[in-house]
Parts: structure tokens; C-alpha cells; sequence
């Protein structure tokens, strides 16, 4: 797999860490660009200036060992969005990239941890592969349809909650937090189902669309969490 370099600089502040720019090769390209890594900073939190994302080793809060930071995706907003770990060792079932949401990493006593994943969550996961020409659309393709099968859990979840909540405002509760989410996740389906139909020459009209939409699912998600 190609490697995406990242090198970034970090302002600390009294109130936390300030993120600015990092200059990253897109994977399958020989393009430079300017990424902001705005929405990486719960992954970078702590660590030194001098440290990278490439290479590290991502751990599950029960401190097993699930694989390597192998390759970052850029979105169009051109923010680091996805870090590709490589989960085949942790598995066992030889190599298996993933596209991980770097919101569900973080930075936990120095180390990379992606809560609650488990052998059999990370098997269920497409494989990330990015040695053809189309890669790139299947990849962006794959990972948006990673963000619609975790928001269909997420609600099945809800669900259950809301069907056993014994407090009347509990419900009520769960209850917007599931129509939130279904609607969130109805717009990334349709901006996903345009971008399929479209054909893979006409994909990248289609991907602001689709990054926006499952980027305010991802956000839902985020929200219900807790």
C-alpha cells in the first residue's frame, strides 16, 4: 500500500492543541497537497510535533494489539477523515486493511486506541484496497458504507433502549436521538445511492455531497454515544 506522508505541526495552548496544517501525499497519487488535520486532533492530543500517525500501533480499551496506522484518507474538504489500520494480524485471517473514522480513535496514555473494536467488528468491516485505478471511489464508497452500517446498528440499538426504558422522559430522550439519526442516515443513503448510479466516471461530482452527508451521520453517532 502506498503510504500517505503526514507531517504536521502542532500549537499548544493553554486550552488544548491548536492543529495546523500537514502536508500529505493523497495514497495512489503522486500529488502534494495542504491537508488540515482539524478533525484528528483527539488523535494527536499529547503527542510530540515530532511524531506521526503512520506506523503506530492501534490498541482496543482492552489493551490487545489490533494493527498499524497504514495510509489516511483526505477528503475533499481536505480534512484527514479516515486512518487505514491494518487489522489482518489481529484477526488472524492474513492481510485486512480497514477505514477507520478518527473519531473513534483516540489518544489514551500515549497510545492509539480504537474503543470497543473487537475481532469479530473488524472482520464484519469491507476490506480497504487501493491497488487499482477505481480504488479511490471504492474506497471513499467502502468507508461511506461503513458509516451507514454502523448508524443501522446504532438505531437497532436505540431501539431496544427506548423498548426497555422504564422512565417516560428516558424514552423521550432516546426517541429524538433515533429520529435524528434515521434522518441523517436516509440523506447519506440517497447522496450515496446518486453517487452509485452516477457511474465511476462521474463519482467525484457526487463526493462533497456524499463526505457532507456522512460526515453530520457520523456526527449523529457521536451524539447518541454515552
Amino acid at each position: 500500500m502506498n503510504k500517505m506522508l503526514l507531517i504536521a505541526t502542532f500549537a499548544l495552548t493553554g486550552t488544548g492543541l491548536t492543529v495546523a496544517t500537514a502536508a500529505a501525499q493523497v495514497a495512489g497519487t503522486s500529488t502534494t497537497v495542504e491537508a488540515s488535520v482539524t478533525t484528528a486532533t483527539q488523535v494527536a492530543r499529547g503527542w510530540s510535533v515530532r511524531k506521526t500517525l503512520l506506523g503506530k500501533t492501534v490498541y482496543n480499551d482492552t489493551g490487545a494489539r489490533i494493527g498499524k496506522v497504514e495510509d489516511l484518507i483526505v477528503a475533499p474538504e481536505r480534512n484527514v477523515t479516515y486512518v487505514i489500520v491494518g487489522a489482518g494480524g489481529f484477526i488472524g485471517i492474513g492481510r485486512h486493511d480497514v477505514a477507520v473514522p478518527v473519531s473513534q480513535i483516540r489518544d489514551q496514555g500515549g497510545r492509539l486506541v480504537m474503543t470497543g473494536a473487537t475481532k469479530e467488528s473488524l472482520q464484519a468491516l469491507p476490506g480497504f484496497d487501493d491497488t487499482s485505478d477505481t480504488s479511490r471511489r471504492d474506497q471513499f464508497v467502502a468507508a461511506a458504507e461503513q458509516d451507514v452500517a454502523r448508524a443501522k446498528v446504532r438505531i437497532a440499538e436505540l431501539q431496544k433502549q427506548s423498548a426497555a426504558a422504564a422512565a417516560a422522559d428516558v424514552k423521550v430522550r432516546i426517541d429524538q436521538q433515533i429520529a435524528a439519526l434515521q434522518q441523517e442516515l436516509q440523506a447519506s443513503e440517497e447522496m450515496l445511492g446518486q453517487m452509485k448510479r452516477a457511474g465511476a466516471r462521474r463519482w467525484k461530482e457526487f463526493e462533497a455531497n456524499v463526505n457532507a452527508a456522512t460526515a453530520r451521520l457520523r456526527k449523529s453517532l457521536d451524539s447518541t454515544a454515552g
